[in-house]
C-alpha cells in the first residue's frame, strides 16, 4: 500500500533559514488493512513523510510507492482521504459547499454524495450548522468538519496530521471512536499525533522518527519491552532521551 526506500529530503537555505534535512535514508511499509502511528518530538520528520505522500513536495533521494503508483499519479487523489494538522478554509464557504467540491473532484455520485454528507455530518455532530459559514466554526467543529471532508469519498487509505487538534474530550471520544470503527472496516490509516495514548490505543505499528532518522518500527508494546517501561509513552522519552545523549 505505501513503501519508502531510502528516502531523504532536504530543505534548502533561505534568506532567514538555513538548510535543513528532514528525512535521512526512510524506509518502511505500510500494508492494506494496516494502522501506522507515526510519532517523534517536533521536527522529526512526521509532516514532511505526509507531505511527500500527498505529492506536495518531492524526494531528493529515494523511491516513495502508493498504491504501486508514484505519489504524483493524479488518480490516486480518488482513493485517499487527508486531514491537515490546521485547517484552511475558504471564508465564506460551508462545509456542504467543500463537500460537494470534494466529492465532485473525487468522481463522488451526486445521490452517494448527498446520503454520505447527511450520515458524516450527523455523526460528527454538524448536520445543524451545516449552512452556517465555517469561519464561525470553533476550532474543534473545524476538525470535525476536515474529518468530513476527509470521508467523503470513502477513501481506501487515510492520512491524519494530528486527528485530535483541537477537540474537546467528547469530540476527541467521537474522532478515537470513528477511527476505530473505520479500522475495522479494513481501512489503511497512517496519523501522527502527539497524544501517545491515543496512537498506543489505535495502531497496529509506530514509525518512531526523530531529527530525520527512523529510531524504531513495530506494535508499542515492542518498544516499550525493548526500553524495559511499562507504557509505549514512557518508551518514547527513554529512547529519544537516550538517542539524544549519544549525537
Amino acid at each position: 500500500m505505501i513503501t519508502f526506500k531510502h528516502v531523504a529530503k532536504i530543505y534548502p537555505k533561505e534568506i532567514s533559514t538555513p538548510a535543513h534535512t528532514a528525512l535521512i535514508d526512510l524506509t518502511f511499509t505500510i500494508n492494506k488493512g494496516e494502522t501506522l502511528g507515526l510519532i517523534g518530538a517536533n521536527g522529526a520528520g512526521k509532516s514532511t513523510s505526509i507531505r511527500l505522500l500527498m505529492d506536495f513536495i518531492r524526494p531528493d533521494q529515494g523511491e516513495i510507492q502508493l498504491f504501486n503508483n508514484s505519489p504524483k499519479a493524479p488518480q490516486l487523489r480518488q482513493h485517499i482521504g487527508y486531514l491537515p494538522e490546521t485547517a484552511n478554509f475558504p471564508a465564506n464557504l460551508t462545509v456542504v459547499d467543500l463537500l460537494r467540491f470534494t466529492g465532485a473532484t473525487c468522481a463522488v455520485p451526486k445521490n452517494i454524495l448527498s446520503q454520505r454528507s447527511h450520515e458524516l455530518l450527523t455523526l460528527l455532530d454538524l448536520w445543524k450548522v451545516r449552512r452556517r459559514p465555517l469561519r464561525t466554526y470553533s476550532k474543534g467543529m473545524q476538525q470535525r468538519a476536515n474529518f468530513a471532508i476527509a470521508l467523503i469519498n470513502d477513501p481506501e487509505l487515510l492520512i491524519l496530521d494530528e486527528p485530535m487538534s483541537g477537540l474537546d474530550p467528547l469530540g476527541r471520544k467521537k474522532i478515537i471512536d470513528l477511527i476505530g470503527q473505520l479500522k475495522d472496516e479494513g481501512k489503511t490509516i497512517l496519523f501522527c499525533s502527539h497524544i501517545l495514548e491515543d496512537v498506543d490505543r489505535l495502531v497496529d505499528n509506530i514509525l518512531l522518527l526523530h531529527k530525520g532518522k527512523k529510531l524504531f518500527y513495530g506494535t508499542p508494546t515492542e518498544l516499550a519491552a525493548q526500553e524495559h517501561k511499562s507504557s509505549m509513552a514512557e518508551a518514547f522519552v527513554s529512547r529519544i532521551t537516550r538517542e539524544d545523549a549519544h549525537a
